[in-house]
């Protein structure tokens, strides 16, 4: 079985382009709760944000930089550009695991995406 570690960075490398589908089922439990205020804390809705994300956004970059686990947490610290132009924002998901699925998702970003 693959690390949580592994897990964490394959759902987000595989979610940010656009395949959160397969993504989902493969990765996701029942039950799954995203806390993010400006979305409803199911997994259907996330997967759906995510992938009109990618669609809106395909010059999107998204490069982790760090990852942590403890126990059945794994945090990503990660920088995402919508686009070449833009300066980026970093981003923390905090991801808690249940029997080798993603049980709880947070995410964070800090500073701004603009572009020049």
């Amino acid at each position: 079985m693959a690390s949580y570690k592994e897990i964490a960075r394959e759902f987000l490398q595989l979610s940010s382009p656009g395949q959160s589908r397969q993504t989902f089922n493969m990765y996701v439990a029942d039950g799954f709760k995203h806390h993010n205020a400006y979305f409803k804390g199911d997994a259907t809705t996330l997967m759906t944000a995510t992938e009109e994300n990618a669609r809106k956004t395909p010059g999107k970059t998204f490069t982790i930089k760090r990852i942590l686990e403890d126990e059945s947490f794994v945090a990503i610290h990660s920088h995402v550009k919508q686009s070449p132009d833009d300066t980026g924002a970093a981003v923390v998901h905090i991801f808690r695991f249940e029997n080798g699925k993603i049980a709880e998702l947070w995410d964070f970003g800090f500073g701004s995406t603009h572009t020049s």
